[in-house]
Formats: structure tokens, sequence, C-alpha cells
């Protein structure tokens, strides 16, 4: 009987034992998963339209339904701009959250061979989140500039045997795959980390929709089959770090639907439009479904925030007369195309999936792909400090989320050719005449002559932007100017201290500040 009833004790004993210890594991298994930091993806289409992605356009010839699926899963927001309406500049944008005409390149874009855009003591995304604990990688299209092995001083000719310096892996990226700058421009030539993978011994060039211009280009690179290889090593990536205590960023710039225009076999013909771009945009879909298939195969699709978007609307190459013979509009309804100071330029597609955290929801938070930085830092519960993202806005609450950060109440707009805009509530004024990029009024056509220098539209009435109301208007539009001089003067638009902007006090796109 004693014995028995020492072993009822000791079998008691050790029960209580085993319950607290796998209650103690599940606490502690638990408590890691709530605390284990998102891991981020940023897919970054190049020219895609707003219009061109099926969720957003029920008028839409293109059925995306890799990105439909995405948008169904998370926030889709309604009124999202780029920082500017072309490539160079808003990539800038995305990466330190501060407004591209704030550094030293004022219109226009870089080059391939160009110097490094973001200067080295900039903080960037990148280098956020490495302080954050984050593994980063960067792959695909940089196009921000980085130095070349020259061999000789002021020469023009790289020694691409030699580690390029000042490029991604100096700007916050633990991993670089991809090439300098867009899919067009020479040389094409991939870079793993600092270092070209293969010397270029020819030169090739291209025409038409497919046009990419002539320059050195290494055997391992071949036009056609960027895009896959880009996908691959993303999917390769996520692959490798999924099981990891790590969290990681991928920020994926890709180089398509911008020119060439090159969709891969099993994807021509299949949009149905008789017009390459087509098939290319149902490409690009096709990269979307491969991350978020990675993501699912791994099991780590619920804790990681992945963002969809495009550095500015479609360009004019995709051949917009044809495209509307077919009843396809890549900027549905709004006016302009890419590099255009018009909606079209500049208002895309933006989506957040975060299934563990965030429901499906449509928004219409005025939001600027500058406000990833300062998102990302609102989500970890990180301080975004005065010097750096100073116009970055987070635009958590509108995930459904707790946030005591402000939300983007105005936004500057920006073109090809540096002409401004300033949108606030209903109205946005542009201070330039015509459209500052390639569609009509173009800078320097005759018609901009007989125009008014400024305009004014109410986007709620006139989504169009048809009807410039500059003249009746006249004291509004005269606050918009103020308002947007003292954002530029000040060197941010988020609070803080005064900051100061890149390169001269003033440029000659800024003469409307003088009110003149």
């Amino acid at each position: 009987m004693k014995s028995l009833k020492v072993n009822r004790i000791l079998s008691v004993l050790i029960c209580v034992v085993s319950f607290a210890s796998s209650s103690v594991g599940q606490t502690s298994s638990n408590s890691a998963t709530d605390q284990k930091k998102p891991n981020i993806i940023f897919i970054l289409a190049d020219d895609l339209g707003y219009g061109d992605v099926s969720a957003y356009n029920e008028h839409s010839k293109i059925q995306t339904k890799n990105i439909d699926r995405l948008a169904s899963k998370g926030v889709k927001f309604t009124d999202a701009h780029t920082s500017s309406a072309v490539c160079t500049p808003t990539r800038y944008g995305i990466l330190t959250g501060r407004y591209n005409w704030r550094s030293t390149l004022k219109q226009h874009v870089l080059y391939g061979y160009s110097k490094p855009l973001i200067s080295d003591d900039r903080i960037t995304i990148g280098s956020f989140l490495q302080e954050q604990g984050y593994k980063t990688a960067g792959i695909g299209k940089w196009h921000l500039g980085w130095d070349w092995d020259n061999i000789e001083a002021g020469d023009t000719l790289v020694n691409f045997s030699n580690k390029i310096k000042n490029g991604p892996t100096t700007r916050g990226f633990d991993y670089w795959y991809g090439f300098s700058g867009s899919l067009d421009m020479a040389p094409y030539v991939w870079v793993e980390n600092d270092q070209p993978t293969m010397v270029p011994s020819k030169y090739t060039q291209n025409t038409g929709q497919q046009i990419w211009r002539k320059g050195l280009t290494s055997d391992d690179f071949v036009h056609e089959q960027a895009l896959p290889e880009i996908t691959q090593k993303t999917v390769q990536f996520i692959n490798e770090n999924a099981k990891g205590d790590q969290p990681f960023f991928v920020y994926m710039p890709l180089p398509a639907p911008h020119t060439p225009i090159l969709p891969t076999l099993e994807f021509q013909g299949k949009s149905g439009l008789e017009n390459p771009y087509g098939d290319f945009v149902l490409m690009v879909d096709w990269v979307v479904g491969e991350v978020m298939n990675a993501l699912e195969e791994q099991g780590i699709a619920d804790n990681t925030i992945l963002i969809f978007t495009s550095d500015n609307g479609c360009s004019n190459q995709a051949d917009f007369e044809q495209l509307a013979t077919k009843g396809h509009d890549p900027s549905y309804v709004f006016r302009g195309h890419k590099a255009d100071i018009f909606e079209g330029g500049h208002r895309v597609p933006f989506i957040v999936r975060w299934p563990e955290k965030v429901k499906p929801e449509t928004s219409n938070q005025l939001v600027c792909t500058t406000d990833f930085f300062a998102t990302v830092a609102d989500i970890l519960k990180s301080k975004v400090e005065d010097h750096y993202a100073e116009d970055s806005y987070s635009f958590t609450a509108a995930l459904g989320l707790a946030s005591s950060q402000a939300q983007r109440e105005s936004i500057v707009h920006h073109s090809i050719d540096g002409s401004f805009a300033y949108r606030k509530g209903d109205y946005k004024a542009i201070f330039t005449a015509g459209s500052g990029g390639w569609s009509f009024p173009k800078p320097n056509d005759e018609a901009i002559k007989s125009l008014p220098p400024f305009q004014l539209y109410n986007l709620a009435s006139d989504i169009g932007e048809e009807n410039n109301l500059q003249a009746e208007q006249a004291a509004l539009l005269e606050q918009y100017r103020l308002e947007l001089a003292k954002i530029v003067s000040d060197g941010r638009s988020t609070s803080g201290a005064p900051q100061k902007n890149d390169g001269p006090a003033t440029w000659p796109q800024l003469s409307w500040m003088t009110g003149n």
C-alpha cells in the first residue's frame, strides 16, 4: 500500500512537471511568434499603369489574377502616388523617405554609367532595417548610380573585372543582384554584390517596342531572361532565409513592363491585345504570383508584409492608341501618362498584404511611395529621427493598426522636367502651364504660350483634370503656392527641425515661388 501510494504521488508529480514544462514551452513559443518581426518584401514594377491592374480597372482587358489575389487579401490603396513621374527619382524617394527633388537630381533620370545619387551619409530604409536586425537584399534594377572602376581617372572606359563602389551594398543591402540602370540602358552586365559576374565582350541593341540602346553586353546577360532571372534569385533568397531566426527585407525593383517590352515565349499573345505590352504585364503578374507562392510554400506568408506598386504611370511606349482599339487604357480615367505632372503620370496601384495583422480593405488614404519608410518604422515601434525620412508619413492607421503618427494630408508631385504640383484635399495646383512631361501640351509646345502659367483642378468633380479653376480660385491657388514654398524651403514636409536640400538653394523649376 505504501509503495502504491508513493508511486501515485510520483506519477502526479511527473504529470505536473510535464504539464508545466509543456506550458512553459508553449508560452515561450507563442511569445516568440508574437514578438517576431515581420519579413518585408517590396515589389516595384517599372512603368505599370494604374489601369493595367484588373483589380483597379473594371474595364481592364488585362486580367492580372495574381495581383488581384494580393489585393483581395490586403489593403488596396486607390489614392497612392509616386514621388516622381519617372524612374530614378521615385526609387530615391522609396529608399530614403525623402522627396527626390531635394537631392542633386532636379529633373530627368540617371543612366547606366551615372554616379551615385544617394549620398554615403544618407540613411536608407535598408540601413535602417539593418539596425533593426534585418537581413536585407536588393534584387533587380538599381538605377540610382554607382561607381564603376574606370581604367583611367576621368575615362569612360570601365574595368569590368574589378568591383564597383558606392553601390547597393553601401546603401543598406547585405546582398545585391541586378544591373545598374534600366533594361534599355547600357552596360548590360549583372552585378552580384559588388562584382560584375562577367566582363562584357559584345555590343547589342534593338528597336521598336523591344528597344534597348546600343551598349556593352556580357554573354550571361540576356534581355529576355532578365525578369525570370530576378524572380529566380528572389525566390531563392526567400527559400534560403525563410526558416532563420533573422527577419528579412527584400527590395525587388523589376525592369518590367518598361522597355524593352520582351515577354517570354509562354506569355506571348496571352493578353489577347495583339500588343506585347499586355503580355509583358501578365509576366509581371506572374512574378508576383511566384513570390506569393514561395512565401506560402515556406509557411511564412502570414507574417510577411508584401507590398506591390509601380514607380510611375505607364509609358507611351506601350502604344496607347493601339491599346485603345482593344478597349484598354493603362491610365484608367486619369489624364496623361509616365513623365507627366497629371494624375496618369504618378497615381499608381499600391497594395499591402500582411495576413497576420491586416484585414482586407480598400482605402482612399492619400499615400506617397516615400511613406514606406515611416510606415515600417511605425510598425516596428522605432523612432524616425529629424535628419532622415523627411517626407515620409506612416500609413499604419490606414492598415487598421494602432498608430499615434500623423497621416499624410498633402503631397508634392514632380514631373520629368522638374515641374511641381501640390495636392491637398480635393484640389491639386500645378505650377506649370502644360504636362511637364511627354503628353500634350509638352513643355516646349507652341500651345504653352497661350495657356495660363498655373493650373488648379478639383479632383473630386474633375478627375480628368479638364477644367482649370486657376482664375476662379485664385486665393486657393495662392494658398497652395505658399504652402508648397514652405515645404521646399523647410527641407521637409513632416514635423521637425528644418533640414537642407541638396544642391543649389534655388533652381529654375522654382520660379513659381516668387508668385510670378
